[in-house]
């Protein structure tokens, strides 16, 4: 069993506090640096740091942190199914629901593995019968959209991964639905999807976990009345995912019901029937398990214990030293794809919501800084919005490019001398090298100081095997980012206290500032 120690008890991480302030990117990001700092990653992407203000003695150290705060051990623990979420006192399982990392894990004489497969494989029945035209709708004719209906977890993952894959294919002949999603209990979320939703032929998955969830129990009402406006019985038009054990199983108010267990949490739960469901549907079964295989794939080379081969864990520790050692509040995630559009939202909860601690895994507050703020745009709109901060803002954001060298549609055009693709890629590599060399100009206002530190994820094209590596990259990074700062990253009690108040609120219960606030908004 692994130590679990605070960051600031390791010797490797005091080592590291000394170094830093080392690397000028300005001096020592050249041609030869720029080529060989890079990490392999599955599914033919590579991870490069070579924008990074990390050298060899530096790295030799983040080396040593990673084998004194044992990573590899505590990733061996979690994925051989040791209670790692101590505030839940749960088992932390979402890598098994793509494959088998470790040895049997089991729960209650259940194979968890055996579970999550026999999940998958009745999505991908239920989805073939759909796609087939063995299961229709009351007047016989196929479903042609599904919809989801869900909020955080159950939204921004399978959201985000839509999204990636929609126009790959389209372009692939495999688009078999149109998706939609409804998430905000602002009731003009769901009633602008109604409206624009051909009702008759739209499949609705209702997510919830526990069958309980405030905001998704409000839309599930509120797509039945517009499903029943329409003439249309809404038992014919949902299924669920949800718990075994909660209200919504096995409920003959649903098609069908696909389930779930508390070993995966929300926001690391896109590979299980939470994101299986709706990207069976819209895609077919086979490219949801290539999206499987290539998180596996990612999830594999999480076990190395040498950092230059193991991207997610480098990925993380560059993160820690960046966050700690340098002292930089925030992080950008900024793909270069317009198919990841909606990624760093996603991100922006797995991380923030699992690292965004200030107490340890046992409870006991913690004397340095954890989680960064995460945000994220595609480029290249986010040069024409909040890069001029990044340029010369008085704070260093560190900075995550993702890019691919072919767009997923096949389609582009020739401007002024080249395409539209070479174009994207063209503003990607400028910028990496514009924020780490800045430029001197004898006019302040045109100077850039550079020495803004980023990396790089690439690969040929965002297909469901890179795109699996690309969610799974981020979730180990995750992961290996709360082992150093000995947080639990796989609960999330700060989301617990609105949703308390809430029901104060609603039931009238209030007094103090929270009263004039309620009565602000006429509640």
């Amino acid at each position: 069993m692994a130590n679990w120690e605070n960051l600031d008890t390791y010797e490797s991480y005091k080592k590291l506090l000394s170094l830093k302030g080392q690397v000028s990117l300005v001096r020592e990001l050249t041609a030869e640096r720029a080529a060989s700092y890079s990490v392999p990653m599955a599914s033919g992407m590579a991870y490069n740091y070579a924008a990074k203000e990390v050298n060899a003695q530096i790295m030799q150290v983040l080396q040593q942190l990673a084998d004194e705060a044992a990573l590899t051990e505590k990733f061996a623990e979690l994925y051989n199914g040791a209670v790692i979420n101590t505030g839940e006192q749960r088992k932390v399982l979402h890598h098994l629901a793509r494959g088998q990392l470790g040895g049997a894990v089991t729960h209650d004489g259940k194979d968890e593995r055996a579970f999550y497969v026999s999940q998958q494989q009745a999505i991908a029945r239920f989805a073939s019968e759909v796609h087939n035209g063995n299961i229709v709708n009351a007047a016989g004719e196929k479903y042609t959209t599904v919809c989801q209906i869900g909020i955080g977890g159950s939204d921004l993952g399978p959201r985000a991964l839509y999204l990636a894959l929609e126009q790959w294919a389209k372009a692939n002949g495999c688009l078999k639905m149109t998706a939609r999603f409804i998430s905000n209990v602002d009731p003009d979320d769901c009633a602008g999807v109604a409206g624009i939703t051909d009702l008759a032929h739209t499949l609705f998955i209702l997510v919830s976990k526990s069958g309980t969830t405030q905001e998704t129990l409000a839309n599930e009402l509120f797509v039945k009345s517009f499903l029943e406006k329409a003439g249309l019985d809404p038992a014919k038009h949902m299924i669920a995912v949800t718990s075994e054990t909660s209200p919504l199983a096995n409920n003959p108010a649903y098609l069908a019901s696909f389930y779930m267990d508390d070993f995966i949490g929300g926001r690391f739960s896109s590979t299980s029937a939470v994101g299986g469901a709706v990207l069976s549907l819209a895609f077919g079964a086979d490219v949801f398990d290539r999206l499987l295989q290539g998180a596996h794939a990612a999830d594999m080379t999480a076990k190395e214990t040498d950092i230059t081969k193991n991207a997610a864990m480098l990925d993380a520790l560059i993160g820690v030293y960046e966050r700690n050692v340098q002292g930089y509040p925030a992080t950008a995630v900024l793909p270069y794809s317009q198919a990841l559009s909606r990624f760093p939202a996603h991100l922006q909860q797995a991380d923030m919501e699992s690292n965004g601690k200030q107490v340890n895994r046992f409870g006991k507050p913690v004397q340095y800084a954890t989680g960064p703020v995460i945000f994220g745009e595609p480029g290249t709109n986010g040069q024409h919005s909040f890069y001029q901060l990044l340029h010369q803002g008085t704070d260093i954001v560190p900075l995550q490019f993702i890019g691919f060298k072919k767009n997923q549609s096949g389609a582009d055009i020739e401007v002024s001398g080249s395409t539209s693709q070479k174009k994207l890629c063209a503003n990607l590599a400028a910028q990496i090298a514009a924020f780490a060399l800045g430029k001197q100009d004898e006019n302040p206002n045109k100077q850039f100081p550079g020495g803004r530190p980023s990396s790089l994820i690439y690969g040929e094209e965002l297909t469901p095997e890179t795109l699996g590596t690309l969610l799974a990259h981020y979730e180990n990074k995750i992961m290996f980012q709360g082992f150093l700062w000995n947080l639990n990253s796989f609960d999330q009690e700060g989301v617990q206290l609105g949703k308390v108040l809430t029901k104060k609120v609603l039931a009238g219960e209030t007094d103090g500032a929270l009263s004039v606030y309620a009565g602000l908004l006429g509640v």
